[in-house]
């Protein structure tokens, strides 16, 4: 009888010790996967083509999360050969869709007045960082296929 209670003395506290370690380990990892693991990519769009967000975090994410998409480039710089009164400048005009349906419009650009090379929503930061072809076209050429790089990034602003 003694040596029976004396199991329940030790055998209960350790159970209870378990359990508790148990629960403390599984509260950690679901706080763990709700919060998104800070990435940054770069990545290169031309005009009306978009990419899921979620690739740019996991590239075996599913693609029904948030999404953006270059839809226009409006090109004013002076062309190659033409007189001009000014410079012009380069934008870009993007829209973010986020994971719920809602929608941000925002444009970037290096150097036109009132717009950013860079902006963060939506949790989302996107940075230009290139253009390809750099130059200005020639005033007989078709207007180029450009492809605008960006950075792309979900890491929290320090």
């Amino acid at each position: 009888m003694k040596s029976s209670i004396l199991r329940q003395l030790v055998i209960l506290p350790l159970l209870t010790a378990c359990m508790a370690l148990l629960y403390a380990c599984s509260g950690q990892l679901g706080r763990a996967a709700a919060t998104p693991t800070p990435v940054t990519r770069e990545v290169v769009l031309t005009q009306g083509a978009s990419i899921a967000l979620g690739s740019v975090a996991s590239p075996n994410a599913a693609s029904n999360g948030a999404q953006l998409k270059l839809e226009r480039v409006n090109d004013s710089r002076c062309r190659k050969g033409m007189v001009c009164v000014w410079a012009g400048y380069i934008s870009y005009s993007f829209v973010l869709t986020g994971t719920d349906g809602s929608t941000s419009q925002f444009v970037l650009s290096d150097n036109m007045p009132n717009a950013r090379p860079s902006i963060t929503e939506q949790g989302w930061t996107i940075t230009l960082t290139g253009l390809e072809p750099q130059a200005a076209p020639a005033k007989d050429e078709i207007t180029p296929n450009y492809r605008v790089s960006l950075r792309v990034s979900n890491a929290p602003s320090s």
